[in-house]
């Protein structure tokens, strides 16, 4: 039987958020819990990824760390249904930021900044928080299959405060996305820890080539805005910010120091010194907490299928001539 993907993201944005939390949070757990014992492509995709950021693990230590990852995972889809019912108050309390200082001079001189994440902790939640505590949040989200899926999420991020441009079929996002950076302040956060495309950077993560995103260091060169990594990862509750909170599980949303400009370079090695800055920042992020980093997917090069990956690399020579 086929499985409107679509409807059901739907019914549970309509539901979850009328149920008690404690049992959104237990039923999450155990969607977690059984995906982890059936040990699917996506789990096993997550422990190879895992076990490059802890190599001294043996394999019981391993499939534990897999095991709170897929809980993490599940915790931020179990979040995801339920963050519209939020109050302002228990977002609020449910978000710890540390770094402030490092981008809040720029929005105070009416400057955009820009965010390079990765799928870490709860992007949606920091940038629930980040709409009315920043400035407007301006985002880029891939177009998921079926069409129905794709309009349901840019709802729910809409319904947060957020203004979601798609990454194709909607003109040319990157221009867009200059054209916004110029025009701030806004928070411009882009989700790059994946892709490969042509137009990918290969860097080094956790000593093994890995394929990323150019945008973030590309786009605050050719908008002449700062570029800030930011890990967020979750963290416990306990006392008055629980009990505000409405939850045991908040997140801390870090932004580190501004990434500098390299000088003296072509464009092109400009980012991609600029993306391994940011990477090694969101790497130290993952260091910490690896069950908070939410990749079940490959990106790592020794992952690929090596003929697809050598045709990425000839279209991004033939790309730059």
């Amino acid at each position: 039987m086929k499985v409107d993907v679509a409807a059901a993201y739907r019914v549970g944005w309509r539901v979850a958020g009328k149920l008690p939390g404690g049992l959104v949070r237990a039923g999450f757990a155990l969607a977690a819990d059984a995906a982890w014992l059936r040990r699917g492509g996506g789990v096993r995709q997550l422990e190879k990824n895992l076990a490059r950021v802890r190599p001294e693990l043996d394999r019981r230590a391993l499939r534990r760390l897999s095991r709170a990852g897929m809980r993490s995972y599940m915790r931020y889809f179990g979040e995801a249904f339920t963050l519209p019912a939020w109050t302002p108050e228990q977002v609020d309390a449910r978000v710890r930021v540390v770094g402030r200082e490092h981008l809040q001079p720029y929005l105070d001189e009416g400057r955009t900044v820009v965010l390079a994440l990765g799928h870490v902790g709860n992007w949606d939640l920091a940038g629930a928080w980040a709409s009315p505590h920043l400035a407007p949040v301006v985002t880029v989200a891939e177009r998921l299959k079926p069409e129905e899926l794709f309009q349901e999420f840019v709802r729910f991020r809409e319904s947060l405060g957020l203004r979601i441009l798609p990454l194709t079929g909607g003109g040319d996002v990157f221009r867009e996305l200059i054209r916004t950076a110029r025009g701030g302040p806004f928070v411009l956060p882009l989700l790059a820890d994946r892709d490969l495309t042509a137009r990918g950077v290969e860097v080094d993560l956790f000593g093994r080539p890995a394929r990323v995103a150019a945008g973030p260091a590309a786009l605050a060169l050719a908008s002449g805005q700062p570029l800030f990594p930011v890990p967020i990862t979750y963290e416990r509750l306990t006392g008055e910010r629980r009990r505000r909170a409405g939850s045991p599980w908040g997140i801390v949303l870090e932004f580190r120091a501004q990434v500098p400009v390299p000088q003296g370079l072509p464009r092109a090695a400009q980012v991609a010194r600029m993306t391994q800055a940011w990477v090694d920042e969101l790497a130290d992020g993952i260091r910490h907490h690896p069950e908070d980093w939410h990749m079940l997917q490959k990106v790592f090069v020794e992952d690929l299928d090596p003929e697809r990956y050598a045709r990425t690399l000839a279209e991004e020579r033939g790309a730059r001539g």
